[in-house]
């Protein structure tokens, strides 16, 4: 093994100060392990960071991401849940094993440790068995992405089959929301403003699309393809005044996953569909390792293929970074 590891970091803020540098590998502490990364996925909360650290106290130099999936190549004294060889996947929440997140729990890639290296240090309880269904690239999107649709719909969301799901647009955590419902039986309506991801959108299964630029209200077509009924599940991705018309396309008690924030951090709506669809709204900021573990479970029993978009060499972060500013379909993944 090399003494040597590549390590991504950000003196101040910005994609142009993005610097990879070389460090010695370091040595697993007390309940720490070693991993090898193999692939690093991104999310549109890694770009946020490096562009301004959303408003967390980061300490320089910075290492961005919190998505990885590696191979343990070495434990450190007292480590009894991995051992060499075998392959995981972070947690995004590291102290966040189960119920409620605890008030000490801290986000990878955040306040905690990036995963944008070619060797990293985890605690031991900071990681879950990889799928041995999916690549290191496909099992690097669970973390975040995967995990936040599961928790909106399976974990907080009790979804049944023959529910209609609704879902904003085509990035990681959408697509993965469409899956999942498809898996559990449930139909798929996908708003988007791009016909052709609408139409690879159906090809993975959604029953219906939604042109929100050619609809002149894709509230009504919502309702109207639930028979003036309303859905059943909203993952409301979109944020600001959006909520509010998610919350008109809602059914009587459906439920309004709060998840991205792509039109600012402050959402509203009119309080009328509150009162009279009595919605249960409730934000999601990922979830706990026992849900991400039965993720893993799921995907490994139902053969679901996480959707990447594109697939850089870990050298090529600046271009990945722009690439998922784009809005893919799908995950942007870097490999290593």
């Amino acid at each position: 093994m090399s003494n040597t590891q590549q390590r991504w970091q950000l003196n101040r803020y910005g994609a142009h100060n993005l610097s990879l540098e070389n460090h010695p590998v370091p040595s697993p502490g007390p309940g720490e392990v070693l991993v090898r990364v193999e692939a690093v996925s991104l999310n549109y909360r890694d770009k946020l960071m490096v562009e301004n650290g959303m408003g967390m106290p980061l300490t320089m130099p910075f290492t961005p991401a919190s998505d990885m999936c590696g191979t343990v190549i070495a434990t450190g004294a007292g480590v009894t849940r991995w051992r060499a060889d075998d392959r995981i996947v972070s947690t995004f929440w590291a102290g966040w094993t189960d119920g409620v997140c605890p008030a000490d729990a801290f986000a990878l890639g955040g306040t905690g440790p990036g995963m944008l290296a070619s060797h990293v240090l985890l605690n031991e309880h900071w990681a879950v068995a990889a799928p041995r269904s999916l690549t290191a690239a496909q099992a690097s999107t669970l973390p975040c992405a995967g995990l936040t649709a599961w928790f909106a719909l399976v974990e907080t969301g009790a979804l049944r089959a023959g529910q209609t799901v609704l879902v904003h647009g085509t990035g990681g955590v959408a697509l993965f929301g469409l899956q999942i419902a498809r898996a559990h039986g449930a139909q798929v309506i996908v708003v988007s403003g791009s016909d052709h991801k609408l139409e690879q959108a159906r090809a993975l299964g959604a029953r219906h699309g939604i042109n929100r630029n050619g609809a002149a209200d894709w509230v009504s077509a919502a309702r109207e393809l639930t028979g003036g009924r309303g859905v059943d599940h909203v993952l409301e991705i979109v944020g600001g005044a959006n909520l509010g018309r998610s919350l008109q396309a809602l059914g009587q008690g459906g439920r309004a996953s709060v998840i991205g924030i792509l039109e600012g951090d402050q959402i509203s709506s009119s309080v009328f569909p509150v009162i009279m669809g009595r919605p249960t709204i409730q934000g999601i900021s990922v979830g706990h390792r026992r849900g991400l573990e039965e993720l893993v479970r799921a995907v490994d029993a139902t053969g679901l293929q996480p959707v990447i978009a594109a697939e850089y060499d870990y050298t090529e972060l600046p271009v990945a970074l722009e690439h998922l500013g784009r809005g893919p379909f799908g995950k942007v993944v870097l490999k290593f």
